[in-house]
C-alpha cells in the first residue's frame, strides 16, 4: 500500500496556519487525511479577569475577517449571563450588520479565494474578446460591462501583467493543470468579474461604518447597539445615512443576482464530477440566527436551528448548546492538556492549557497517531459535524422552509442535478451562493423593518437597565451564539464578582478543521478529502478545491505562541 504524502502548508488564501497532509493509495486516491491548525489560540486566557462589557472588543479582534460575528456572539453571551434583553431596533441593526458581513464575505470567497481553483488565469490569454462578450451576455444578460471592447482592454492589461513575470497573488498556482476545464473565454470573463467584485466589496461594508462606526471591528454594546438614531439630526444616524444604506443594499442585490450567481452556475456546469467528491461527514449542525421575535425564540429565526445526521433530510434534530451532554470538546489529538481523567468537556467547563508534543518545526510530516493540531475536536452528542453554508441550507431545506426549497430547487433544476448533489465539494460551493441570494434580500427586508419601526416613533437602540455590575448576580454564566459566514459560532462565559472568571469559544474552523477524536472520527476537512482522485500529486488542485469550499480561515482557531511554548510579549493596558 502506498504511503505517499501530499503536504499543503499553508492551504488558505485568506489567512494561514492550516496544514493539510493527504495520504494516497496506489491509484493516487486520498485514503487518509490530516488537518492541522499550526498555531495556538489563547484569547480565552486574555479575557480572564476582565470586565465582561469589554469582552466583545477583544473577541472581535480574534480575526480581521469575521470581525462583527465574534462581537455579536460575545455581547449575547454577556447579556444572557446578566439577564438583559435588547430593544427591537438593536436586534434589527445587529441583523443588518450580520447580513452585510455575509454578503460581502461570500462574494469575496467565491471570486477572490475559491474561483482560482476552477478558473485558469493564464488560459484567459487565449480568449477571443468578441466571443467572451457573447458568453458574458448569455451568462449575465443584465450586467452592463460586457462589450467586446471592454474585454479587449482587459485582455491587454492581463497580457502586460503576465509578461512582466510578476504575477503577485496569482503566482503560486497550478495554471495549465488538467483539472481546469473552462474555455479561455469563460476564464477571461471570470477575471473581469473578479476585478468588478474587488471594487464593489469595499462599498457594501460602509454599512458597518454607519451602524458600527468603522470596519473592520465595528462597535457593539452590551444591552444593544451604540447607534443613536435621530432622523433630522446632524450628530446621529439620520435619514441621509439611512438612504445611503438602502442604496448600498440595492447595489449588492445587483452584484449577487447579476454577477455572482450567474457566474457560479456557469462555472459549476463545467465540473459535474465534483458533485461526487468532497461530501465528507454527512452530519450538519446549525445554531441558527436572524431573530424576528427576540433571541429567545429560535422558531422565528430566519436561519433555523438544528442538526442533521447521516444525510437524513427527513429529520432535523433539536440542538441545545447549553446541554452539558451536547457540545463537548476533546483533545485526544490536540496539543492541549485537560484535567486528569477528563477526555471531553462542555465549553462551560473547558480549559485552555497548551501542551505541545509535536515535532520541532520545520518538519516533514505529522504523526496522526498522536497529537497533531492546535485545534480541539468539538463533537455534538459524540458526532463529528460540519458547519457552514451547506449545513444552514440543508437544515433550512429539511425544515421545510419555503425560501430555502425555492432557491435550492431552482439551482438544481438549472444544473440538472438531484438533491444528493449538495453533499459534495460543488454542492458546498453552490450552497454559499444560494445562501447569499437569501441573505441579500433579507438584508433589504431588515432595513425596511428598521425604517418602519423608526417611522412608528421607536428610536431606542440600547437597554442600559443592567449596565452596572451592581445589578448583576454575584456569579452567573451565559451562552452567546451566531452563525458566522463559515458556520456555527459559540461563546460561553462565566462571570464572578463582576469579572470574567472563564471564557471559552468554539469557532466554525474548530468544528470543520478539527483533528480526529478519541474514537478515530475525522473532522470535516479530513473526511471530505477521503476518496478524492489526484491527477498530479505534486500539483494538488483537488485538495485546494475541497478545502477551499469550506472557506477556511484559521485566525479565530489559532493564535501565536513562542517556539518554546512561552509567552512572546505581555502588554498591560491602564
Amino acid at each position: 500500500m502506498s504511503t505517499q504524502r501530499v503536504v499543503v502548508d499553508p492551504i488558505t488564501r485568506i489567512e494561514g496556519h492550516l496544514r493539510v497532509e493527504a495520504i494516497l493509495d496506489d491509484s493516487n486516491r486520498i485514503r487518509d487525511a490530516v488537518s492541522s491548525g499550526t498555531m495556538w489560540r489563547g484569547i480565552e486566557l486574555i479575557l480572564e479577569g476582565r470586565d465582561p462589557r469589554d469582552a466583545w472588543a477583544f473577541c472581535e479582534r480574534i480575526c480581521g475577517v469575521c470581525t462583527t460575528v465574534h462581537a455579536l456572539a460575545s455581547v449575547r453571551a454577556v447579556e444572557d449571563a446578566i439577564g438583559t434583553r435588547v430593544p427591537v431596533n438593536a436586534d434589527i441593526i445587529r441583523n443588518i450588520m450580520f447580513l452585510t458581513q455575509y454578503v460581502q464575505d461570500h462574494v469575496i470567497h467565491f471570486y477572490h479565494l475559491h474561483a482560482l481553483d476552477w478558473v485558469d488565469i493564464v488560459s484567459a490569454l487565449k480568449a477571443d474578446p468578441r466571443r467572451t462578450s457573447e458568453l458574458a451576455q448569455t451568462v449575465s444578460p443584465h450586467w452592463p460591462k460586457s462589450s467586446p471592447g471592454y474585454f479587449q482592454d482587459l485582455l491587454g492589461t492581463l497580457k502586460t501583467f503576465v509578461e512582466s513575470g510578476q504575477l503577485g497573488l496569482f503566482d503560486n498556482a497550478y495554471w495549465g493543470h488538467p483539472a481546469y476545464k473552462l474555455p479561455p473565454e469563460a476564464n477571461l470573463m471570470a477575471v473581469a468579474h473578479y476585478l468588478e467584485a474587488l471594487k464593489w466589496q469595499k462599498e457594501i461594508i460602509k454599512i458597518h461604518t454607519v451602524f458600527g462606526g468603522k470596519n473592520p471591528h465595528p462597535n457593539y454594546l452590551v444591552g444593544g447597539m451604540a447607534s443613536a438614531i435621530a432622523l433630522e439630526s446632524d450628530h446621529a444616524i439620520n435619514i441621509e445615512r439611512l438612504n445611503m444604506v438602502r442604496t448600498l443594499i440595492t447595489d449588492a442585490i445587483q452584484i449577487v443576482e447579476q454577477l455572482y450567481l450567474p457566474d457560479l452556475l456557469a462555472i459549476a456546469s463545467f465540473y459535474p464530477e465534483w458533485t461526487q467528491y468532497g461530501g465528507g461527514l454527512g452530519n450538519y449542525l446549525c445554531y441558527g440566527d436572524l431573530p424576528q421575535a427576540g433571541i429567545d425564540d429560535p422558531s422565528k429565526f430566519l436561519f433555523p436551528r438544528g442538526a442533521i445526521l447521516d444525510r437524513n433530510l427527513s429529520e432535523v434534530l433539536e440542538v441545545d448548546p447549553r446541554d452539558p451532554e451536547g457540545i463537548r470538546e476533546e483533545v485526544a489529538h490536540s496539543w492541549y492538556e485537560y484535567p486528569e481523567g477528563q477526555e471531553a468537556l462542555h465549553p462551560w467547563e473547558g480549559t485552555t492549557k497548551p501542551n505541545y508534543t509535536g515535532p520541532k518545526p520545520p518538519y516533514e510530516q505529522l504523526d496522526e497517531q498522536g497529537a497533531y493540531s492546535w485545534l480541539k475536536s468539538p463533537r455534538w452528542k459524540g458526532h463529528a459535524m460540519e458547519v457552514g453554508p451547506l449545513a444552514r441550507m440543508l437544515v433550512g431545506y429539511a425544515s421545510g422552509r419555503e425560501e430555502f426549497r425555492e432557491v435550492v430547487g431552482e439551482a438544481l433544476g438549472r444544473l440538472k442535478l438531484p438533491a444528493t448533489a449538495l453533499f459534495s465539494t460543488l454542492g458546498r460551493t453552490a450552497a454559499r451562493g444560494l445562501e447569499t441570494r437569501l441573505a441579500v434580500h433579507w438584508l433589504l427586508a431588515e432595513y425596511d423593518r428598521l425604517i418602519a419601526n423608526l417611522k412608528a416613533g421607536d428610536t431606542a437602540t440600547a437597554n442600559t437597565e443592567r449596565w452596572e455590575p451592581s445589578t448583576w448576580p454575584a456569579e452567573c454564566r451565559g451562552f452567546g451564539f451566531t452563525e458566522a459566514p463559515r458556520g456555527a459560532l459559540g461563546h460561553w462565559v462565566t462571570i464572578r464578582d463582576g469579572r470574567i472568571a472563564a471564557y471559552q469559544i468554539v469557532v466554525p474552523s474548530t468544528w470543520n478543521a478539527s483533528p480526529r477524536d478519541s474514537r478515530g472520527q475525522h473532522g470535516a476537512y479530513e473526511a471530505a478529502l477521503l476518496g478524492t482522485p489526484m491527477a498530479r500529486p505534486d500539483q494538488p488542485v483537488e485538495i485546494l478545491r475541497t478545502i477551499h469550499s469550506f472557506d477556511p480561515c484559521l485566525a479565530c482557531a489559532s493564535h501565536v505562541i513562542g517556539p518554546d511554548g512561552g509567552t512572546l510579549a505581555e502588554i498591560v493596558i491602564r
